[in-house]
């Protein structure tokens, strides 16, 4: 367990409409955006802020709706969203189960003010419009 949750560091959040509500274990362990074409079409923009967070940390009410997407490599995204407001909440992939994560779509957090994403995925997709910043990792794919 990391010292943030022996601390008891905590931080919420939900859906639109507020069905679903989470709370989960904090700091992340990645902030992320995510560039490629399934992420803008789910988030209806140019790209999706993720948080991922350890899944066993991550407590949940209310019903999701899953989407089962493929990842532009082929791999499978499990997208989960309110089936009421509509609000993608979770991202789960095989790789970052494995790894004991779940990916959380950051402007679902109570509070996303104090995020501050370091790596930029899939730039090869991202819109000529938006300006990478400066000191982020940039991967062109995953």
């Amino acid at each position: 367990m990391s010292e943030a949750e022996t601390a008891g560091e905590r931080r919420q959040g939900g859906c639109l409409c507020g069905a679903v509500r989470y709370e989960t274990a904090w700091p992340p362990l990645l902030t992320g955006v995510c560039h490629c074409r399934h992420c803008q079409k789910q988030a209806g923009t140019a790209f999706s802020v993720l948080v991922a967070v350890p899944f066993a940390a991550l407590e949940r009410t209310g019903e999701l709706t899953t989407y089962e997407d493929g990842s532009e490599a082929g791999r499978p995204v499990l997208r989960k969203f309110c089936g009421t407001c509509g609000s993608p909440v979770f991202s789960e992939t095989p790789d970052g189960m494995a790894q004991g994560m779940i990916f959380i779509k950051a402007g679902t957090l109570d509070n996303p003010d104090e995020l501050e994403p370091t790596v930029h995925f899939w730039t090869t997709s991202k819109q000529n419009w938006v300006t990478l910043p400066e000191g982020a990792a940039l991967l062109e794919k995953q």
